[in-house]
């Protein structure tokens, strides 16, 4: 039986994309109190299918695919830019696929403006009545309004008109921002992506016997299954050594590992991999909010997953990829010696014009990861680093890396890091690595 809080979220994602949302309406069609409704409704914003405007309210907007995350609806375009729906609210759940700056003569203008666009242009009536009846909405700097018969057009064809303070430069790298970051999200791998979904999961239930354990070990060759009871959550899970010597008659919830690990949907396989890696597990269950199962994900799908990943071309770029490729190696002077160099710049430093904690930090992983490589092939997960040394260097400085390997066993290796500045020592870090073995 659904919770009042999943029946409420089904009913919010059953209706239409467009649709108003009130927590007055809410409570009152789902016969709650106004604190759950505004929970439930705060909930379905994060997960995508809500969003809540100021001066406009909280609308239904459609459930971005994973492929279409770089896209923008124009409601998370009136959020970006601290922007003000002066027409067309009914569209604001559409989805754009380009912008245009309109700084160029109005024919000109609307040869490069389609149906799904979205126009950045200032105070030109005539450039946002041709615009919507092209099928693109309009976004106006500089603070200005438009027309009357504008705004009835917009509200007409559902599609937005937002006025916007800032210049079109600024909108216009706002806006580009939130692609960028949207990419970034999308490179990474999260458990939903890759999870076996639960209707191809075999699971036992609690009051199964040890006898229907042997049946699906004999059709799938698999020893290690979830237990759910009559809900489908997750109560347990099972494996060959829970079986071994036990009656065909014994209940599952007997013998079985109570209170097991879990992930849910949107934790990232790389936490994933290192829960596997550091608890010794081949399984881990998917779970709901409600701990309800959704899935399996094992050891193979999270290696195969890393590794994709690696042959990825990457689109958004972070800060820990442009410190990373600032990272350049060169000979030492004794044989087999590793050194790294790397050059400070402006992204890498704080508010003192010194290299940041954080910047620091993803060097000394980075040089650590790289001898570690060298010695055993497979993906690392770094499970622990002391920083206990660490001096300010300024902005343009020439660092050079020197990683030693300490140690290196079958799972996990302890790394050495030394970083000097012109001869000078200015940090000096240990890092522990669990090492995944790709076979």
């Amino acid at each position: 039986m659904a919770t009042k809080h999943e029946q409420i979220l089904q009913y919010i994602d059953s209706l239409p994309v467009g649709e108003k949302i009130s927590v007055r309406q809410i409570a009152k069609a789902m016969s709650v109190s106004e604190g759950t409704a505004y929970r439930a409704i705060k909930d379905s914003e994060n997960k995508g299918y809500v969003s809540t405007i100021e001066r406009v309210g909280t609308i239904r907007i459609e459930r971005k695919k994973k492929e279409n995350i770089e896209k923008l609806t124009y409601a998370e375009i009136v959020n970006i830019i601290d922007g003000q729906v002066v027409g067309g609210r009914s569209g604001l759940h559409k989805t754009l696929n380009k912008f245009v700056i309109g700084a160029m003569k109005l024919d000109a203008m609307m040869r490069y403006t389609a149906a799904g666009n979205l126009l950045i242009v200032g105070n030109r009536t005539n450039a946002h009545e041709l615009a919507l009846k092209a099928g693109a909405a309009v976004l106006i700097t500089g603070g200005f309004d438009t027309e009357e018969h504008v705004k009835k057009l917009a509200d007409e064809l559902q599609l937005p008109i937002i006025s916007s303070s800032y210049d079109t430069f600024t909108v216009a790298t706002m806006i580009n921002r939130a692609i960028y970051d949207q990419l970034i999200k999308k490179e990474i791998v999260l458990v939903e992506d890759i999870l076996t979904p639960v209707d191809d999961t075999i699971y036992l239930k609690v009051n199964d016997t040890t006898e229907v354990w042997h049946e699906h070990n004999r059709e799938t060759m698999h020893s290690r299954f979830p237990v759910v009871d009559d809900n489908r959550k997750i109560q347990g899970m099972v494996t060959s050594k829970d079986i071994l010597g036990q009656k065909p008659n014994t209940h599952i919830d007997k013998i079985m590992t109570k209170n097991p690990m879990t992930v849910s949907g949107k934790t990232s396989v790389a936490s994933a991999a290192h829960m596997m890696v550091w608890e010794g597990i081949e399984v881990l269950p998917v779970v709901d909010d409600s701990n309800r199962l959704e899935g399996i994900i094992s050891r193979q799908d999270v290696l195969k997953a890393l590794q994709m990943v690696q042959r990825q071309p990457q689109v958004g770029e972070t800060i820990d990829d442009i410190v990373t490729s600032q990272l350049v190696l060169t000979n030492g002077k004794n044989k087999g010696e590793e050194i790294y160099q790397c050059g400070v710049t402006p992204q890498m430093t704080n508010h003192l014009g010194t290299i940041s904690y954080g910047v620091f930090t993803t060097i000394v992983t980075e040089a650590a990861n790289r001898v570690l490589r060298t010695y055993k092939k497979g993906d690392l997960v770094v499970e622990n680093m002391t920083i206990y040394f660490i001096k300010p260097v300024q902005i343009d400085s020439m660092l050079e890396i020197y990683p030693k390997v300490l140690e290196v066993g079958r799972k996990f290796g302890k790394v050495d890091v030394e970083v000097f500045n012109e001869g000078t020592l200015v940090g000096k870090a240990m890092m522990m690595c669990q090492l995944i073995d790709r076979s």
